[in-house]
């Protein structure tokens, strides 16, 4: 059973805003949102946190100005996905500018695992580098920092995962999420962590007079990776994060993008000029984590530090023929476990563990979160490693923080499970095969007991109906320029309708006509061959729909039960 709830606006709130000349519809979706004031709505770049708040930072800027000064060898060790991608790529950028020696490393997620491990660090020690420089991984890496140490190498860890018990022994940790740092949006994305340091290293590089004789680098310059890899990495949009995806945002409509990130735009077959959250997330990033998945991710870091736009357009094909493949590969398994579930009744169970011999590594994340959606559980789903191990990744629903259950599962049953690491959403872990079945009743059984029953019922929370006078295409085009996404949802509205006409398209599309009084709304539902009945209570998004040079408004119906 699906529960559609609209949330609270407060009045005092959206009148604030409206007399402030906040627009009425986005007064009242930003009220909802949280939004008290117009002077949170600023986006310039002038309002961006400090860094000197982040705790590390300037400890970090000092080691690095040092290591420039010396011409020692600088070597980054990346992440996998596209928050490390491009945390990898605003690194290599901007130390670059700033005259150092750098060059990167990227695990190999089904020979290394994830992070700095020793054999990552043993790996990086033949690149002979003074200083390793770990992005969007490392709190957790205790043994490969100690590893690099070992090998007569220092460590600058910098990161935004949950750091666990003991923290590891780097020359300098920037991680706002690290015991005693003060930073406010701890929230932010590996990718942001790494422009914060850069921008606290170009402080120290000013301070020490670097350039009197040569002009600044323009990090500004940055922001398009940084958006990149914030909306990617699905982080909640908190105040600072809405003003780098903003500013990133910006740069993209105005042409100002690096030839990576355009390669991406036409290689999806969408307009930078008209970029928004959704390219970010849904078009873009997946192309880069595709390369993670099932290759390299070094091509995807490739494609964005290239100024060559024509390789860079080559390496952006490859990555797409990537992304088709792994969607392919996902579409298989997907069946393969809704099929694994059919003897299941979902009430039944809390906490669910799906395992294939024949799952693909690098895509059992994206089955866990596509189940997750559909059941309305916490999932891990697993492959098989190597050595006789499963490597899991899970994805959770509000109610229950995925990293703090696999913590008490391991605490409960100390060696059960080998490694694991993540946050509140997504996490992912390794035990031995034969441990499977225990795991799966414990991880249950955590589920059960952290989760408030009311949690694994679905809710649909929306903004409630929409004026008609918005129902429009100046409405959608209202909408479609704002910034929206984790924590601050794109508006999702719900009404009752007539349906007037439908047919289905491809056997995977319904294409609807809604009327509502007398008006008449053009409406479509992807992947349902469900027919409507003749009134239905629906969610709905308001969207700009083009077609054959014509834009109009489109309702994308998320949610659709009779009304």
């Amino acid at each position: 059973m699906t529960a559609i709830v609209s949330r609270r606006v407060p009045q005092a709130a959206r009148e604030r805003l409206e007399h402030a000349g906040v627009h009425p519809l986005l007064a009242r979706l930003y009220a909802a949102r949280g939004i008290r004031a117009a002077e949170e709505l600023d986006i310039g770049l002038g309002t961006l946190l400090e860094p000197r708040l982040m705790m590390g930072a300037e400890d970090a800027a000092a080691l690095l100005a040092d290591a420039i000064a010396a011409k020692r060898r600088l070597l980054i060790v990346a992440d996998y996905d596209c928050d490390g991608a491009t945390a990898c790529a605003v690194g290599l950028r901007a130390l670059r500018a700033f005259g150092a020696d750098v060059s990167y490393l990227v695990p190999n997620r089904f020979e290394t695992g994830y992070g700095l491990t020793p054999e990552v660090a043993r790996l990086a020690a033949e690149r002979k580098p003074a200083l390793i420089i770990t992005v969007d991984n490392g709190i957790a890496s205790v043994e490969g920092v100690a590893e690099a140490k070992r090998l007569g190498i220092d460590t600058l860890v910098t990161d935004h995962h949950l750091p666990g018990d003991e923290l590891p022994a780097a020359a300098a940790s920037v991680n706002p999420n690290q015991p005693g740092c003060a930073f406010p949006s701890k929230s932010i994305a590996g990718v942001g962590v790494m422009f914060y340091v850069m921008l606290a290293l170009r402080a120290e590089l000013r301070r020490r007079g670097a350039f009197n004789a040569a002009p600044e680098p323009n990090l500004a310059a940055l922001l398009d990776l940084v958006a990149l890899g914030t909306v990617a990495d699905v982080v909640r949009l908190d105040r600072n994060n809405r003003i780098l995806v903003a500013q990133g945002l910006a740069r993209m409509r105005q042409g100002r993008t690096w030839p990576g990130l355009r390669a991406l735009f036409r290689a999806a077959g969408r307009e930078a000029g008209r970029a928004g959250t959704f390219d970010l997330g849904f078009m873009l990033g997946p192309r880069l984590n595709a390369a993670g998945r099932l290759a390299d991710m070094s091509l995807g870091i490739e494609c964005l530090v290239s100024d060559d736009l024509g390789r860079a357009l080559n390496i952006a094909q490859e990555l797409d023929h990537l992304n088709r493949e792994r969607r392919e590969i996902e579409a298989g398994m997907q069946e393969q476990a809704l099929a694994l579930l059919e003897g299941i009744e979902a009430g039944e169970r809390a906490g669910l563990s799906l395992y294939d011999p024949a799952w693909h590594q690098g895509v059992v994340g994206l089955l866990a979160s596509r189940v997750k959606d559909r059941l309305h559980r916490p999932v891990i789903a697993f492959a098989r490693g190597g050595a006789g191990e499963l490597k899991g990744s899970g994805r959770s629903i509000p109610g229950l923080h995925l990293r703090d259950a696999l913590d008490l599962v391991a605490k409960r049953a100390p060696g059960l499970i080998l490694r694991f690491g993540g946050h509140a959403a997504a996490a992912g872990l390794s035990l031995r095969e034969a441990d499977l079945p225990r795991f799966e009743a414990l991880f249950d059984a955590v589920a059960r007991e952290l989760v408030d029953p009311a949690d694994l019922a679905r809710r649909i929370e929306t903004d409630g109906a929409l004026e008609s006078a918005w129902m429009s295409l100046e409405g959608a085009r209202l909408l479609e320029g704002q910034i929206w996404g984790q924590g601050f949802p794109a508006p999702l509205f719900s009404d009752t309708f007539e349906v007037e006409r439908q047919r289905l398209l491809k056997d995977r599309y319904l294409k609807l006509v809604l009327r509502k009084n007398a008006a008449r709304y053009d409406a479509i539902r992807f992947n349902s061959a469900e027919a409507a009945p003749p009134e239905v209570r629906a969610a709905y998004r308001l969207e700009v729909n083009e077609f054959n040079g014509l834009a109009s408004a489109q309702l994308v119906l998320e949610h659709l039960e009779p009304a």
